[in-house]
């Protein structure tokens, strides 16, 4: 990112190259007036506590909602500067630095960091801010390891029972996954991965595996000590060409194949 949270998408947010500064629209903050106008109490006779003998005004949304929107976008955005490797392992971060960055009060960036700490990818340090977790190789691999024991087995049962018409209905996913690998932006093709995995893992009807398997992939994309800041684009186009390479062997019903590609797929997963 270039510029501030008032620039465009080309230009990005201000220290995060990664991050597409469309991805935080941040609504001006509230004014007092503002605030009471909400509720009604800008009606001259209510603002100085007297009886306006009026119909009661009915409330518009609490402004709750609308922050809850920002922390979201926030937290999106946040995830994205972290697989971009713009939130470094072992840096420290405080809330009211990145607010100033993404344009935003000091509130939803804690909050959004606070569900990040909740995950695991960042730790709280008291009276500074928020310290990006350090994770080395071995980690990577528990998490491969631990993936490939839930998800194999659920892509061969689904291989014996899924229509070939449903998973040809996949192609377009698997081909997202390659065009998002050849951009190079591994925040783009993150997200294009879990994509892919989420939709062929939701054939099962499981929506509890779904969910902590997405939460496994997650993990797996953050940044490792020592690791370059990002993967390679030659990294990510070889990785989105087993998707395509799986669906095609899923489609054929080779479950020889099936299982080798899948297995080879989470032994070098990111």
């Amino acid at each position: 990112m270039k510029q501030g949270a008032q620039g465009s998408a080309e230009t990005g947010v201000p220290g995060f190259p990664g991050v597409p500064a469309d991805a935080v629209r941040v609504p001006p903050q509230a004014r007092a007036a503002d605030v009471n106008r909400e509720w009604g109490a800008a009606v001259p006779g209510a603002a100085r506590g007297e009886h306006t003998h009026s119909e009661t005004p009915i409330p518009r949304p609490r402004p709750a909602i609308q922050r809850s929107s920002v922390r979201g976008q926030i937290l999106d955005a946040l995830r994205t500067a972290l697989v971009a490797g713009e939130l470094r392992p072992g840096e420290v971060y405080s809330a009211p630095a990145l607010g100033e960055r993404f344009g935003v009060s000091a509130t939803p960036v804690r909050e959004a960091m606070q569900q990040l700490a909740l995950e695991g990818a960042v730790e709280v340090v008291p009276n500074r801010g928020f310290r990006v977790v350090e994770r080395g190789m071995r980690e990577l691999a528990e998490l491969a390891e631990i993936r490939a024991l839930i998800e194999v087995p659920v892509m061969m049962r689904l291989a014996c029972t899924v229509p070939v018409e449903r998973w040809a209905e996949m192609r377009p996913l698997a081909e997202a996954t390659v065009r998002a690998a050849s951009s190079g932006c591994p925040a783009t093709y993150a997200e294009s991965d879990r994509a892919f995995h989420r939709a062929v893992l939701a054939l099962s009807g499981n929506e509890q595996l779904v969910q902590i398997a997405e939460d496994l992939h997650r993990r797996a994309q953050w940044p490792l000590v020592g690791a370059p800041a990002s993967r390679k684009r030659a990294e990510l186009v070889a990785d989105a060409a087993e998707h395509a390479a799986l669906l095609d062997a899923l489609i054929a019903r080779d479950l020889d194949v099936v299982r080798s590609l899948a297995g080879e797929h989470f032994t070098g997963a990111r």
